[in-house]
């Protein structure tokens, strides 16, 4: 069964359940942060087994910043939702924040807040937090890109938000990184299921008009999910900054700029 809590985080997530389980508070970040809360009471109760011998939650044990990302950030009148996958080995998987390179996280988007540890961690991907020196690149595109375009955090997030479709890091014995397209069918298909639905409720709590998928997979998925559900939302996508992928490593930041552009998107975040 997947745990990913660290000692003493139950409690501290036990206060957090009860304050935006408040009725009364309707904000998004507190919708948000609920849907994200019965997403890991559900996911806690899977288990998954060859090739996966890891699994990470970041949601558990990087909750402190992750909120603190939420909070900050998630506000009303944001129309665009940016969806990836999930997290990568050295982005969320150490600081909480979805597409979250460290010096991005720290230094542009100022998010600060205390990382735990996985209760079973992979000796060759520890946990190291906000102090993780090793950069994850599709992160550093990713977030380098709207610094350039924006300048400024506050003018991304009045328009937009960014968030993971699945919030579970899987590896192998090696340690290398499993994405769930890699899983087996029926263990990918009891994960996405959860996730698809708690999709759903993210994108009620936020009242965005476009979903815009980072990547082909969170696309289509999120295209699946919402129009089953009926989620009126428009879904989009964008081609996703991974150095795995070699049209990203010749120009992402062109191609998504031109994109960006069709979508109406671009406009509304020029700085200049």
């Amino acid at each position: 069964m997947l745990d990913g809590s660290t000692p003493g985080n139950e409690t501290g997530l036990a206060v957090l359940q009860d304050r935006v389980s408040d009725p009364a508070d309707k904000t998004p970040s507190s919708r948000f942060l609920q849907a994200e809360l019965e997403l890991n009471a559900h996911l806690r109760g899977l288990t998954f087994g060859e090739p996966v011998r890891y699994v990470y939650n970041p949601l558990e044990y990087a909750w402190d910043p992750h909120r603190c990302y939420v909070e900050k950030y998630c506000q009303p009148g944001q129309r665009f939702l940016f969806l990836g996958m999930n997290p990568g080995p050295f982005g969320m998987a150490q600081t909480g924040v979805p597409f979250g390179e460290v010096k991005s996280v720290v230094n542009w988007l100022k998010i600060t807040g205390e990382v735990g540890h996985p209760a079973d961690e992979h000796p060759k991907r520890r946990i190291l937090g906000l102090g993780c020196t090793q950069s994850e690149v599709s992160g550093a595109r990713f977030w380098g890109f709207f610094r350039k375009l924006c300048g400024e955090p506050e003018q991304f997030f009045r328009h937009c938000f960014v968030h993971n479709l699945c919030p579970l890091i899987f590896m192998n014995a090696s340690g290398k990184n499993l994405t769930p397209p890699e899983l087996p069918a029926d263990q990918r298909e009891a994960l996405l299921s959860l996730c698809d639905a708690a999709l759903c409720k993210a994108v009620e709590a936020l009242n965005v008009s476009m979903v815009i998928g980072v990547g082909r997979v969170a696309e289509q998925r999120a295209r699946r999910a919402l129009s089953a559900a009926g989620v009126n939302v428009q879904v989009e996508g964008i081609m996703h900054p991974s150095p795995r992928n070699p049209l990203a490593n010749k120009g992402w930041e062109d191609v998504a700029k031109a994109k960006l552009a069709d979508l109406g998107v671009l406009s509304l975040l020029s700085n200049s």
